[in-house]
């Protein structure tokens, strides 16, 4: 598998420094996933802060999105030339300067560009690169592996929130922007430098032929299967978008206050780390593409349930629901590049994968918010979002009836 046999089980697939570097990839995910969540939390500061209507507030989500997508590709380019540990390097120097600069930043227009150029493409590294990289070390577990690693972001989700609402109704939301940067400064920069050395199917001279993975294809061209497999991941994140960024302002528009919104979020994403992990698990049984139904089909089912549904108990028990069901989503697509497409494809397939969900979640939360604006309640917000997510359930269960053939090369 790339490395000799006198070491491959200290420093191989599956060893045990694969496990060491695996949790300092989960830490990094967790440490860099700060980039994707706090503005949810400060949006409603935010817009009081610059005095803006709710879309306007929803821009700097948006561009911190679009920025995670298009960085994806970029740290996954940077990756695949020169390694894991120089896009991470690079994306947490970006993550740090762009929480620096967005402190300062004079109207929300120049704090959606801080939040897009720097905090996005900034938090990017720690998220798809992490996934392709791990995905290199693991072939048995692989759906484990990538599970765990994909649950770092959402333990971000769950850590981050209470905290970001308690400095921001401490000390406003620019001076914890601050201490956000200077924290993940000092604490990324380290564990980078357990992710030196590269993987054994990095280092193959014929990535293509290493590990099972593409070992079937759909019959289809490959330019068409990436493309189906990126318009299914951009349907089911326009929908995930609605609950996940405009949870905090629902609860606010409600009454129930801010606070328990971010509540409401972090128990959304607890669930989601167990969705994440047993996802992988069931992934790594019944394939990438099944794993993918199975969770958009029960993703679906949450979202429905949030429109007759409003009361503060019932959103509790919801929010729960929903990141249990749609937590595993995303990591499947991981599965499936993996499963269809050669090994040295996969940080570029990935990436193109991640950036396509990474806009539905962008596009899907500031069209939740011009919904908002449009009709002054969420329902229609939730509605729009449960179209989308048919459209995922369509594509994929077009493409598990499609059949599969040998791949006979990359």
């Amino acid at each position: 598998m790339g490395a000799s046999p006198g070491n491959a089980g200290d420093w191989g697939v599956e060893s045990t420094y694969a496990w060491v570097r695996l949790l300092a990839a989960v830490l990094l995910s967790t440490i860099g996933g700060v980039g994707m969540w706090s503005i949810v939390v400060a949006l409603p500061a935010v817009q009081a802060g610059f005095g803006v209507a709710r879309a306007d507030a929803s821009l700097p989500y948006t561009m911190t999105m679009i920025g995670f997508g298009l960085g994806g590709i970029l740290t996954g380019r940077l990756c695949d030339r020169f390694g894991i540990t120089s896009a991470v390097i690079a994306g947490s120097i970006a993550l740090a300067l762009g929480y620096f600069v967005a402190a300062s930043a004079a109207t929300v227009e120049k704090l959606a560009l801080a939040q897009g150029l720097l905090i996005g493409v900034g938090s990017s590294a720690t998220f798809g690169p992490l996934i392709a990289d791990t995905s290199m070390w693991f072939v048995r577990r692989r759906g484990t592996a990538v599970g765990i690693v994909a649950s770092g972001n959402y333990v971000a989700g769950v850590l981050w929130p209470p905290i970001v609402q308690h400095l921001i109704a401490s000390d406003g939301w620019r001076h914890t922007y601050l201490v956000i940067g200077a924290l993940c400064l000092c604490t990324m920069l380290p564990l980078v430098l357990v992710l030196r050395r590269r993987s054994p199917v990095a280092a193959s001279a014929d990535g293509s032929r290493v590990a099972s993975a593409a070992s079937h294809s759909l019959v289809l061209p490959p330019a068409a299967l990436q493309l189906a497999i990126a318009v299914a991941a951009f349907a089911c994140c326009v929908a995930m978008s609605v609950p996940q960024v405009h949870i905090v302002a629902y609860c606010g528009d409600l009454g129930y206050g801010p606070a328990r919104g971010a509540q409401m979020l972090s128990l959304m994403l607890s669930f989601g780390i167990v969705s994440r992990l047993a996802f992988g698990f069931i992934s790594d049984r019944i394939g990438g593409l099944r794993t993918l139904l199975l969770g958009s089909s029960l993703q679906l089912v949450a979202l429905v349930l949030f429109v007759p549904f409003d009361g503060l108990v019932p959103l509790y028990v919801i929010s729960a629901l929903f990141g249990l069901f749609q937590g595993g989503i995303v990591p499947s697509y991981a599965i499936i590049v993996r499963e269809y497409f050669a090994p040295n494809q996969a940080s570029v397939r990935l990436a193109t994968v991640l950036t396509a969900s990474v806009f539905g979640m962008a596009l899907g939360g500031w069209m939740s918010g011009l919904i908002f604006d449009w009709t002054g309640s969420y329902n229609a917000a939730f509605l729009h979002g449960i179209a989308w997510n048919l459209v995922n359930i369509a594509i994929t269960a077009w493409l598990l009836r499609r059949p599969k053939m040998r791949l006979m090369h990359a």
